[in-house]
């Protein structure tokens, strides 16, 4: 059975609604999913897991959230290097660009990529519940 980390920051609990349907996805599909909230994920956390979906919303100018989750996620890219992982997370306006930046940045660190990143404007509708579910359950 493959464990799946589930890291996340919701401001407004679009992400929240994201993160919990990436877990419905893994449990579906035959896995373990475990939540780890920022402050208690790091790089040694890693090698806990078979794979990891990180969430995070757009904020401000497109970017990942400052004070809690783009420090945490910086202390980890170090051991992304050959780690199955996906992202998700949702945005107010935009276009996308922070996403589209994060699973560059992602794909530069050597992480695998299970499947395509899911964003959805504001909060979920039916179809990102439906694509976060898929994502979860590639990452199983």
């Amino acid at each position: 059975m493959s464990k799946v980390a589930v890291v996340f920051w919701s401001g407004t609990g679009n992400t929240e609604q994201m993160a919990n349907a990436v877990v419905d996805g893994i449990t579906a599909a035959g896995g373990e999913a475990e939540v780890v909230a920022i402050a208690d994920f790091n790089a040694e956390k890693i090698d806990e897991y078979d794979a990891i979906a990180f969430g995070c919303p757009s904020m401000g100018a497109e970017q990942l959230e400052d004070t809690e989750f783009e420090p945490m996620f910086n202390s980890i890219e170090g051991k992304l290097s050959g780690k199955k992982i996906a992202l998700f997370g949702s945005y107010g306006w935009g276009d996308g660009e922070w996403m589209r930046n994060w699973n560059e940045q992602c794909i530069n660190d050597g992480a695998v990529m299970a499947c395509d990143f899911v964003i959805c404007n504001e909060a979920p509708d039916d179809d990102a519940v439906t694509a976060c579910k898929a994502l979860g359950a590639a990452l199983v």
